[in-house]
């Protein structure tokens, strides 16, 4: 899995992505993570990415025609390598739909993911017309779409086989759904001490009754589906 993250500030990026499972899935080749600084798309002395909304209005608006050269360079430069690769392009805003466990799974379908930073005021209305979906991390607004980025990069990666290496994903919240179709949260966990301040592990993760373990965390799960 590739990824090709368009934003103007590419340096926010270093220590989120550069560490744990995602730095080691990056050194075993398992993904690969490319910035692209905006600016260099655009034209002119002062490589100007954005202008004043027309009709007026607070704040500045990226240009349509900056972030179609970055699209169009980046997926020249993946077909190049790879003529057949599935590509899906994201752009990043709070009108997107939310983006949720069950489309970070449909998304390792692809080859190569694009995602588009917004900030300023926004996007010109016209770069919709460039990308694939529009995707949001939840009903709040940041100052930018490098966060949302990494919370994605972060959750499509570890679906893909052998970044979590030894362990698997498949018992983690959102990952079961219940008779009625409701995600699942991950069961209770304990390890050493056996008691903690008056709260003791279940006696029933000590019983070594294994098919009993397995009901009894079923249960768990249920009672905190999402």
């Amino acid at each position: 899995m590739k990824f090709d993250i368009i934003t103007l500030f590419p340096e926010m990026f270093k220590g989120p992505l550069s560490e744990s499972i995602i730095k080691h899935a990056q050194e075993r080749g398992l993904i690969e993570i490319n910035f692209h600084q905006l600016r260099d798309y655009a034209e002119g002395k002062h490589k100007m990415v954005d202008d004043t909304p027309y009709g007026g209005g607070k704040g500045m608006v990226l240009r349509v025609d900056v972030v179609d050269a970055a699209i169009s360079n980046i997926k020249f430069l993946i077909s190049k390598k790879n003529p057949k690769a599935k590509i899906r392009t994201i752009l990043l805003s709070p009108q997107g739909r939310k983006f949720n466990q069950n489309i970070a799974m449909q998304i390792t379908k692809y080859d190569n993911i694009i995602l588009i930073c917004g900030h300023y005021e926004g996007f010109d209305e016209r770069v919709r017309n460039l990308i694939d979906e529009e995707s949001s991390i939840g009903d709040f607004v940041l100052t930018g779409g490098e966060i949302p980025a990494m919370v994605i990069v972060d959750a499509i990666s570890r679906l893909i086989p052998g970044v979590l290496a030894d362990e698997s994903p498949d018992n983690e919240s959102f990952m079961e759904k219940d008779e009625k179709g409701n995600y699942l949260l991950e069961y209770p966990q304990y390890t050493r001490p056996l008691e903690y301040k008056a709260k003791k592990v279940p006696e029933i993760l000590l019983s070594g009754n294994h098919a009993e373990i397995e009901r009894w965390r079923t249960d768990q799960m249920k009672k905190r589906k999402s």
